[in-house]
């Protein structure tokens, strides 16, 4: 990216769908874009690294551990290494993914 982005326009909610675009594939981590329609999701599991999530447009329901944790837009939620996680779109969502490994 040579140029400021508007960060939602650079991926669309495709029905039925979870689409995800990775914007940045560093040794020390990764920040990657997501959109999911309404009641799409990813299956409980867990990662090596912290990551952090930014809720853009859209509800999520991110699960770590089994409790459960509405974040809506401009909110963040850390997912700590190790700690089982799941997210849900309560809505059609657009979200931020920051993996940091170092």
């Amino acid at each position: 990216m040579d140029s400021p982005k508007d960060i939602s326009q650079l991926i669309t909610v495709q029905p039925e769908s979870v689409v995800s675009k990775e914007l940045v594939n560093r040794p020390s981590g990764t920040v990657t874009l997501f959109a999911f329609d309404r009641g799409q999701g990813l299956s409980e599991h867990s990662a090596p690294y912290d990551a952090l999530v930014f809720v853009l447009e859209g509800i999520a329901e991110i699960s770590l551990s089994g409790v459960k944790n509405t974040v809506n837009p401009n909110q963040i939620l850390l997912m700590p290494a190790g700690v089982p996680h799941a997210v849900k779109s309560v809505a059609p969502l657009k979200m931020l993914l920051i993996m940091i490994k170092s």
